[in-house]
């Protein structure tokens, strides 16, 4: 994060600026006062903007119409970037977008600005969570040592947050770019038939938005039945979740069935026991194919090591704007106010 200098009160230090940006979506929000939640929010697209400084200028803008006099220009933000944030300049993976921190913080006149990974932001609001925010398999998921999320969207994210007597901790990785393992051997066929076109297969190459077509062409080969043309992921999902298509519907179960493997990856090596959290804009529209799907045994289906993650509780994101939670939370911690 960039470095910002303490205020004197945290009133001085509002309103404040909050987005959560993607490859496909920007979100952005506005904190009014200490204690406010996330208000005026609006999702742009990126393929709109040449730039986030230009996203932002709109939407303040927007805001700027819709408030009036009641208006003042932000003097904090914090912005959720899906990319790896090193340095001050900052490039998505899966968008065109690329800007520089401190410029970014200049051309929208700001006190500070923190840019962090967007599921570091992610991780810093699983403690904030509520039962009205998730839905788990079986016992809710509580706010105590160590937590994690991964989220299949355009791409596949993954954080930690870790309790300290110095509060929460987040933890920054990309975790989504590991190798990913095949549970039997069906998917050892999927992963096979995809090493023709990546000599990597990581998980976000067949869990994500951009992964889903991968999976289903790989899968529909393992069946014997290739397709001449990918198939978008919206295709995929519509025509496997209403049964319309065999492969379509076995990659929906392979999705569930890898992912489950991949989560319970992740919640051993960050030890966490506390939860496993799963966000991005992929698992809702699947609903109660989700729920009734391989996730959870093949989660638990670690061996040795089964009563271990067994204990673990699972549980989906259901709010969409819960990163901004976390946007906000970055600059408590940085304000310390």
């Amino acid at each position: 994060m960039s470095a910002a200098t303490p205020l004197p009160d945290a009133a001085s230090s509002y309103p404040r600026l909050v987005a959560d940006i993607g490859g496909t979506n920007a979100r952005f929000g506005w904190l009014a006062a200490p204690g406010a939640a996330a208000a005026h929010v609006k999702k742009l697209a990126v393929p709109g903007y040449p730039a986030p400084a230009d996203a932002a200028r709109a939407y303040l803008a927007g805001l700027s119409a819709e408030l009036g006099s009641a208006y003042s220009a932000p003097r904090q933000a914090a912005i959720a970037v899906a990319t790896a944030v090193v340095g001050d300049r900052v490039s998505f993976t899966n968008s065109h977008w690329t800007f520089s921190r401190q410029a970014l913080q200049d051309e929208l006149g700001l006190q500070g600005l923190q840019v962090l990974n967007d599921f570091e932001a992610l991780a810093l609001a699983l403690p904030h969570l509520g039962a009205g925010q998730l839905r788990p398999h079986g016992a809710l998921p509580q706010p105590h040592g160590t937590l994690a999320v991964i989220g299949p969207g355009t791409g596949l994210g993954v954080g930690g947050v870790v309790q300290t007597p110095q509060g929460w901790q987040a933890l920054a990785g990309e975790g989504g770019h590991s190798t990913l393992a095949p549970g039997d051997d069906f998917e050892s066929e999927i992963l096979r038939a995809v090493r023709k076109a990546f000599d990597h297969v990581s998980a976000e190459r067949l869990l994500s938005g951009i992964g889903l077509p991968v999976l289903h062409r790989a899968v529909a080969e393992v069946l014997g039945r290739p397709v001449a043309e990918p198939w978008t992921a919206e295709q995929i999902m519509d025509r496997g979740l209403a049964g319309a298509d065999e492969a379509a519907s076995r990659s929906l179960d392979a999705f569930c069935s890898l992912l489950g493997g991949f989560a319970g990856n992740v919640a051993l090596v960050l030890g966490a026991r506390g939860g496993i959290y799963i966000g991005g804009g992929i698992v809702p529209r699947m609903e109660e194919r989700f729920f009734a799907s391989a996730f959870r045994a093949r989660f638990e289906a670690k061996g040795r090591f089964r009563a271990y993650l067994e204990a673990i509780p699972t549980a989906l994101i259901t709010d969409t704007l819960v990163a901004l939670i976390g946007a906000a939370a970055a600059i408590e911690q940085e304000t310390g106010c």
